[in-house]
C-alpha cells in the first residue's frame, strides 16, 4: 500500500463501527489456527499489522468478543464482525482484519501463520510460512523482507 493512497478507511458489514488507518502496515498476514478459523467461519483470517498510532475508531463503539483471552479481540456490536485485535504484549501495534479495509485486494498476506493448523486444501500467496508463530528474533527479517516485498 501505498502513502498516496493513506488514510484508508474501514468498517464492519453493517457500517455502524468504522475505523481509519494513516499509516501503511508494518506486515500482512494469513492465519489457520483453528481460533481464527472458527472466529471467522473460514480458512484462515487476513491480517494488516498497523502502528497503534495510526489506527483511530472514527465512528460507534467496538465491543471486546470472542473468548475473551489476553487478545482482546474488537467486534461490532450489532453484526458481530471481527474488526480488529490488540494483541497482549504489543501495544505498539493494533492487528486490523485487513478484508475490513477498503481495497482489501491491496494487502495480500506475506506471511501465514499456524500452518500445522491448516486446512489441507487452503492456500495463499504467502511467502513466509510459520508452523506456529515466528519467535520474536524472527522479526526484524520479517518487517525488512515484508518492507521489499511491499515496496514492488
Amino acid at each position: 500500500m501505498s502513502v498516496e493512497n493513506l488514510p484508508r478507511e474501514g468498517s464492519c458489514r453493517c457500517n455502524r463501527v468504522r475505523f481509519s488507518v494513516s499509516q501503511p502496515p508494518v506486515i500482512t498476514m494469513a492465519c489457520h489456527c483453528t481460533g481464527c478459523q472458527k472466529m471467522t467461519a473460514s480458512a484462515f483470517s487476513l491480517s494488516a499489522l498497523i502502528p497503534a498510532s495510526a489506527f483511530t475508531v472514527t465512528q460507534g463503539c467496538p465491543v471486546i468478543g470472542g473468548i475473551h483471552g489476553v487478545d482482546r479481540h474488537y467486534f461490532c456490536p450489532h453484526c458481530m464482525s471481527w474488526l480488529f485485535t490488540r494483541p497482549h504484549g504489543i501495544d505498539e501495534f493494533v492487528n486490523v482484519r485487513a478484508t475490513m479495509l477498503e481495497n482489501a485486494e491491496d494487502y495480500p498476506p506475506f506471511m501465514e501463520t499456524w500452518t500445522s493448523e491448516k486446512l489441507p486444501w487452503a492456500t495463499t500467496p504467502a511467502v513466509e510460512h510459520f508452523a506456529q508463530l515466528p519467535g520474536p528474533e524472527d522479526f526484524p527479517r520479517l518487517l525488512q523482507a515484508y518492507a521489499e516485498f511491499s515496496a514492488r
